[in-house]
């Protein structure tokens, strides 16, 4: 792709971009200014490609997919798009002929932070795959004007600002204004009887026009571009001027802002009513502009909707988006006229459901009065898809009025969109094996008992181009050097590294790249922490949203422990250790905000004591987001995967560390159970109660945390240490008590972990410390074994089985 565009082109396009953009040349332009005008010339060339493949896209295909997310988490995009369209060289070219300094300017690109973590990550990293096997499909969610927002730390406390990235970001998206579609909110259903059959219609509805903009993504060889469409949210009618006249300002924007907040900020709180609100119509407003779209688009294409299940796949990924269903047979029947058998067969047959946790607030239930109000016309066909999945029910559940009501998609005053997705898609697949098992197994055991051939797994996979290629070219530049560059297209030719595992030459080479990862990732901790580490301790990293069952608490529970050791022992012989952090709290999540506050001040306590701090260092990294990950993971020594065994559907933090020589240190739970059968039991550290010893507790009511509060050594003078509290004066007793006493109370198992992992961190230890080379071993061993975790690989999977749709390779 990169030879359809020399040197000299980038150079005249680039300052062509400066003067009609900026009306600037490069040397009076600023930093933002100099990467506008660098990612507009690689984005007309995104552009270029991503018209003929589309075209190509529908006439090979035969069926489309599409693919509906409520977060992307795309990160920064110049260096991607550059480095898979074979540009990156000439554009670091033509800035030097400049004096200018690339790294400068990718700095100077915000993160489209579109997301909150995992799952948006995931779905940035399959819309890579999807571009490399060059597979029919769009993405669609929101053209959020604030993604997750920017963390502060101040006092240790987090701190929430605004993430406006569209005033520099928005350079990639393409606006397709003669695509956009009308969202209509409230109003009143009228039904009429015409021509032997109902229909309805919705009067006095609030609208608001859905304008799409789309964001090319590139195969890693440039070879193909798809497309991500983003949706905004604007008023029909914009400023009310007869109100503006009369002096009535509020009132003439009320409209245009009602309107235009849906798409103002990612994720609002939804502990009240008007986040729940907003919330609900951010769903809709997503899958009612993208439904009108798909089946606007099929039918000019086929002239009919009646096949529009066998050319059309749409992809919902998590529940957010569970909506699809009923508004998919709104259009087909009030727009298409057809048929409520007819729509729902349809319907049964094109919609798919990815489901990414076990976690019962992620399953979503909507208050009834919310979705009547909002959302009156899908109401009442949610009511009319309740009652017929329910006679199903009957006839397979005789007599079983509780198990209906719990698998009930209308019940209790509530909408579940859970149940929703399983009534209504013709597949659901979790994420890993262990996940999977438990959906058919618990979470879903009677959906599956009665629909057992649409349960499948698709265990998540990365883009190794990014989180491999372009994050860690040390580590690139020696895998090339030993084994060639087909891993580069294809992640499963790292295997090929196992023969160089006993290679203590290639272990030094592999050890030097590390350290360089280190060093670099230090000096950013210097900058950013004022903090001086040791880059020859082991860095132990766990980076992930701060949630308690992914349990940072028993990490920090641990650091304390070896505090207290080293207050005891001064002239222990203990390995030093840096344990780095980075993590976002939910905003009105108290306990998780209360954890990174503990963090701060156990950091606080053990890197100004003389003696700990010379062993042990403890760094929370603020503003956790992808451009910052892509520093930690290529320095990350441990890779912590702690969670409680059963909570982590998968995972995805743990293949990229994995494939980057990161030794996974974690419970069997989510995709660990997957790179533990992958590495083997030697090239991993694995400790904790499993999932069914989790179950048993929590069935037989058996856990008593109490016990390992009196009796796990060290513990009570830890936890008696938090309650008391530290310097800074604040109280954690809420921690405390959540831990040890109440009817709920250790909910996650930290206590009864404690001693496994204390146990499983000083196996890292002694390794580390006294095996060197064995430690380099088990790297190597990871990132020899992680090509099975490439998102192309769970890509071809969704292809093949799912979607029916081809794909190259």
């Amino acid at each position: 792709m990169g030879d359809s565009i020399t040197k000299q082109q980038f150079k005249k396009e680039f300052e062509g971009k400066l003067a009609r953009h900026f009306g600037r040349t490069a040397e009076e332009s600023t930093k933002v200014q100099i990467f506008k005008a660098a990612a507009l010339v690689v984005r007309d060339e995104l552009a270029k490609t991503l018209i003929s493949d589309r075209d190509a896209m529908f006439k090979e295909s035969g069926r489309e997919v599409h693919y509906l997310s409520m977060e992307f988490l795309i990160g920064r995009s110049l260096r991607n798009n550059a480095y898979n369209l074979g540009l990156f060289d000439i554009m670091q070219e033509v800035l030097s002929d400049y004096s200018i300094c690339l790294s400068d300017v990718l700095e100077a690109e915000p993160d489209a932070a579109l997301g909150n973590g995992g799952l948006g990550r995931l779905a940035a990293c399959y819309f890579d795959a999807i571009a490399n096997l060059h597979v029919g499909a769009r993405g669609y969610s929101i053209r959020y004007e604030n993604g997750v927002f920017k963390q502060r730390i101040v006092d240790g406390q987090q701190l929430e600002l605004l993430d406006g990235w569209l005033d520099v970001g928005d350079v990639w998206t393409i606006p397709r204004i003669d695509d956009q579609q009308t969202v209509q909110f409230g109003g009143k259903v009228t039904e009429t009887y015409e021509n032997g059959q109902f229909k309805y219609t919705t009067e006095d509805a609030f609208l608001v026009q859905a304008i799409p903009y789309d964001m090319p993504v590139a195969a890693q060889d440039g070879s193909f571009v798809t497309s991500i469409r983003l949706w905004d949210a604007k008023s029909p009618d914009g400023l009310d001027m007869n109100l503006f006249s009369r002096g009535e300002y509020l009132k003439a924007v009320e409209q245009q802002s009602m309107a235009e907040v849906i798409s103002k900020v990612l994720y609002p709180e939804d502990n009240h009513f008007e986040g729940k609100s907003l919330r609900l119509k951010q769903q809709y407003f997503l899958v009612s502009a993208t439904v009108q779209s798909i089946v606007k688009k099929h039918k000019e294409r086929y002239g009919t909707v009646l096949n529009f299940h066998e050319k059309n796949v749409v992809h919902i990924n998590d529940t957010h988006p569970a909506l699809v269903s009923p508004e998919l047979m709104r259009v087909l029947m009030d727009d298409e006229g057809l048929s409520w058998d007819t729509a729902w067969n349809i319907v049964r047959s094109s919609v798919a459901y990815t489901n990414h946790t076990v976690m019962p607030e992620a399953l979503e239930r909507w208050p009834q009065n919310l979705v009547q109000s909002f959302l009156p016309r899908i109401w009442q066909i949610l009511c009319e898809i309740n009652e017929r999945f329910c006679a199903l029910l009957w006839e397979v559940f005789p007599g079983e009025f509780e198990t209906i009501s719990k698998m009930a998609i209308v019940a209790d005053g509530e909408v579940r969109m859970a149940n929703l997705c399983l009534a209504s898609c013709f597949s659901v697949n979790g994420v890993s094996a262990l996940h999977s098992e438990i959906l058919k197994n618990a979470l879903f055991h009677n959906f599956y008992k009665i629909e057992p051939l649409k349960f499948t797994n698709v265990t998540n996979g990365i883009s190794h181009g990014r989180w491999l290629c372009q994050v860690n070219p040390g580590l690139v530049s020696l895998l090339k050097s030993s084994i060639g560059d087909g891993f580069v297209q294809d992640a499963s030719k790292l295997k090929a590294l196992e023969q160089y595992k006993d290679d203590a030459g290639f272990l030094d080479e592999l050890r030097r790249v590390k350290r360089g990862n280190k060093e670099r990732l230090a000096a950013l901790i210097a900058a950013e922490n004022n903090i001086a580490v040791d880059v020859d301790s082991l860095f132990d990293v766990q980076i992930k949203r701060l949630h308690e069952y992914k349990r940072q608490l028993l990490n920090v529970l641990h650091i304390l422990d070896l505090y207290f050791q080293l207050k005891d022992r001064p002239d222990a012989n203990m390995l030093p250790r840096t344990f780095i952090f980075a993590a976002k709290a939910s905003p009105g999540y108290f306990t998780a905000k209360l954890i990174i506050r503990l963090i701060h001040s156990v950091a606080k306590l053990v890197n100004s004591d003389p003696v700990a701090s010379q062993y042990i260092k403890v760094v929370f990294l603020q503003d956790y987001r992808v451009s910052l990950a892509e520093v930690i993971v290529p320095a990350a020594e441990i890779s912590e995967q702690i969670s409680i065994a059963g909570m982590e559907a998968s995972g995805t933090g743990n293949m990229k560390l994995m494939i980057n020589g990161a030794v996974t240190l974690g419970t069997m739970d989510g995709a660990n159970v997957e790179i533990f059968e992958s590495v083997g039991r030697e090239n991993i550290f694995i400790f904790g109660f499993s999932s069914k010893e989790v179950d048993d507790l929590d069935r037989e009511r058996s856990y008593d945390p109490l016990w390992y509060y009196n009796n796990v050594g060290g513990l009570s003078r830890i936890l008696d240490r938090i309650r008391t509290g530290f310097s800074d004066g604040v109280d954690y007793s809420p921690l405390i008590q959540s831990l040890i006493t109440g009817n709920f109370s250790d909910h996650y198992k930290v206590l009864g972990d404690f001693a496994a992992y204390k146990s499983a961190q000083a196996e890292v230890a002694s390794v580390y410390q006294s095996e060197p080379d064995r430690f380099m071993r088990m790297s190597l061993m990871n990132i020899a074994n992680s090509g099975v975790f490439s998102a192309d690989r769970a890509i071809g999977e969704y292809a093949k089985r799912i979607w029916n749709v081809p794909f190259k390779g």
